[in-house]
């Protein structure tokens, strides 16, 4: 029986995702990437930024955590080869060739500010294109670490072939779960502190894999347990009555910080609120949303593809607006919402009808 609560809680987050990068976007906070705020922090302190502030620290994890539960549920039904033949074409395929076919243009307008100050010189048209496809990659970093993990999962599944561990993982009541936090926190500190402007420190800490894997094999090993998801639903309201809690202490603690620094997500009160947000959500989410119909059931088939083409609109039209209109702030931010909430949707049902381009882009089957 198909559990729609993960369905219908993997593609409201995906939603949000697109919410908090029409923020991120314009954010003054200096966190890395978009274009820029209107004015420099705390002269103009853009209060819209607490979008940033009250998802960030839960919104990727809880994806992994659900793809973790639903590869488990994966691998129950098909043989481990042709599943890991299906997440290549889904994960690797648009994540690589896709930069090519597509995210080349959201790369264009990442570079658009460095190519107007003189950046690029003389460089050759060719190179310029290969320049766009890498820096094309965005928010794909998520499906790309996906893949990877999940041809790990395939050899750590080797380590646990009679699954003493997963069996093991069952038994744990809701303080145990609450206690994984602990886990969660350990794993943040493995960011790397002070990132070396010359060397890939940066990007490791954008791909975060240690800690995401780790994430990951707790949504495989601990929640895809029936035992731990009911345990969940019993305590959701005290949950996420704490995580608001947590999160409203951190968010007026810190507004103005970068909240994207090794510092800032490893220090003990974004875990906590993090890992109780994300309990929370499961266990809300069990109890309230464990259903289906036509519009969830369209979201459930589509918000991968949303994911996948809606920074060419944020990236497209934000760049413009910014750049070449005289518009008030806060109808830049009106114009972006409603343009990446319809616009992204009609680019998917576009995309998904043009045969190669629906294999290379989005990971669909040719035919």
């Amino acid at each position: 029986m198909r559990k729609h609560w993960i369905d219908n809680l993997r593609w409201v987050t995906v939603l949000l995702v697109l919410l908090y990068h029409v923020i991120y976007f314009y954010n003054n906070k200096g966190v890395f990437g978009g274009i820029g705020g209107f004015g420099t922090y705390p002269e103009s302190p853009q209060y819209q930024d607490v979008v940033m502030y009250i998802l960030y620290p839960w919104f990727m994890p809880l994806l992994f955590l659900l793809a973790g539960i639903s590869a488990r549920y994966a691998l129950e039904k098909y043989d481990a080869k042709i599943w890991f033949k299906a997440r290549t074409r889904k994960l690797l395929v648009p994540s690589t060739i896709g930069l090519f076919v597509f995210q080349w243009m959201v790369g264009y307008f990442n570079t658009a500010v460095a190519a107007q100050a003189g950046t690029f010189g003389e460089m050759p048209g060719v190179a310029k294109y290969c320049l766009w496809a890498v820096s094309g990659t965005g928010p794909l970093w998520f499906i790309q670490d996906l893949w990877l993990f999940s041809l790990l999962l395939l050899l750590v599944r080797k380590l646990d072939g009679k699954d003493k561990f997963w069996n093991a993982c069952g038994k744990l009541g809701i303080v145990w779960i609450i206690l994984l936090g602990v886990v969660y926190w350990a794993a943040e500190q493995l960011l790397i502190r002070n990132p070396r402007p010359e060397s890939a420190d940066g990007l490791y800490n954008l791909y975060k894999p240690l800690f995401y894997f780790i994430v990951f094999l707790m949504g495989y090993f601990v929640f895809s347990h029936e035992s731990v998801q009911e345990a969940l639903k019993k305590v959701w309201a005290p949950l996420l009555a704490c995580a608001a809690v947590a999160g409203t202490v951190l968010i007026v603690t810190t507004f103005g910080q970068n909240n994207t620094t090794p510092e800032y997500l490893g220090s003990p009160l974004n875990c906590l609120y993090g890992w109780l947000a994300c309990l929370a959500l499961m266990g809300w989410f069990q109890a309230r949303f464990n259903r289906t119909g036509a519009f969830a059931g369209y979201m459930a088939r589509s918000s991968f593809g949303l994911y996948i083409v809606h920074y060419l609109v944020i990236g497209s039209l934000g760049y413009m607006m910014k750049m070449y209109t005289h518009l008030p702030p806060w109808s830049m931010y009106v114009i972006l919402t409603l343009a990446v909430f319809t616009l992204s949707p009609l680019l998917y049902e576009i995309l998904k009808r043009i045969p190669f381009v629906r294999w290379a882009v989005l990971g669909e089957k040719r035919n």
